[in-house]
């Protein structure tokens, strides 16, 4: 599974991030073969429309599942068609994060 985690830089071992679309950057993890590249987010500036902008890239990547903070509501119309799955977390490394989600010890968004 390919997940994307909102992260405060575009740098290996970056913080959690608990915006989705202006979060600065994401750590985009590929639990299969445990490849991670840290990617800036291109929306993290945007005058308008960052959350949608920051979808669109994520799904762009083929990400499977996203872990962030808050997600708002034009972020989510765009991930959830797409068949994205969308889980908040409050704090945790990537590491943790991951672990978590694929333990199930994560919760699944049902609501932006």
């Amino acid at each position: 599974m390919k997940i994307a985690i909102s992260v405060t830089a575009p740098k290996p071992g970056a913080a959690f991030a608990t915006r989705f679309g202006r979060a600065p950057a994401f750590v985009i993890i590929d639990t299969n073969t445990d490849d991670r590249q840290t990617v800036a987010n291109p929306a993290a500036r945007a005058g308008g429309g960052a959350g949608i902008r920051a979808a669109e890239f994520l799904i762009r990547q083929g990400v499977e599942a996203v872990i962030s903070g808050a997600f708002g509501p034009k972020a989510s119309d765009v991930l959830r068609p797409s068949g994205l799955r969308l889980y908040r977390a409050a704090s945790g490394t990537v590491d943790d994060l991951v672990a978590r989600l694929l333990k199930g010890d994560l919760d699944a968004v049902e609501d932006a």
